[in-house]
C-alpha cells in the first residue's frame, strides 16, 4: 500500500484528469489566448495528469511521476495568472479563490516534491 501522501496526490491528479475530459468547455476557458487550440492543450494536461497519479502509486514510476506532476504544475501557471489577472471572465468563482490559486500552486507543488522524492519526509 502506498503511504498516504502519495495517495492523496495520486487521487487529486486521477480527479483532475478525469474533470478536464468531463469539464472540457469550462477548462478550455481558463486556458490564456495566446495559446491555441485551448481543447487539445486541456486534453493533454488530463492525459498527463492520470499518468502521473496512476505513475506515483507504483515505487518504480514515483519519482519520474512526481517530477512530471511538478512539471505540469509549472506548465498550468498561466492558466491560473490568466484567471486571476481576469475575473470578469470567471464570475462564477470567488475572486478571492482566483488569487489563492498562485501560492497554492506552489504548496501543491511542495507536497508532490515531499510525498514523491524525499523518502521519510511525508510518510
Amino acid at each position: 500500500m502506498p503511504p498516504i501522501p502519495v495517495l492523496i496526490v495520486a487521487s487529486f491528479f486521477i480527479g483532475a484528469g478525469i474533470l478536464h475530459f468531463v469539464l472540457l468547455e469550462f477548462f478550455s476557458a481558463i486556458v490564456p489566448p495566446y495559446f491555441s487550440n485551448p481543447e487539445a492543450l486541456v486534453k493533454i494536461s488530463g492525459v498527463f495528469e492520470l499518468l502521473g497519479g496512476f505513475g506515483v502509486l507504483l515505487p518504480a514510476t514515483r519519482k519520474w511521476a512526481g517530477m512530471g506532476l511538478i512539471a505540469l504544475c509549472v506548465a498550468v501557471l498561466p492558466a491560473n495568472v490568466h484567471m486571476a489577472m481576469n475575473p470578469d471572465q470567471f464570475e462564477n468563482i470567488p475572486v478571492m479563490l482566483l488569487y489563492l490559486r498562485l501560492p497554492l500552486q506552489a504548496l501543491i507543488i511542495w507536497f508532490i516534491w515531499n510525498a514523491t522524492q524525499r523518502p521519510g519526509l511525508l510518510k
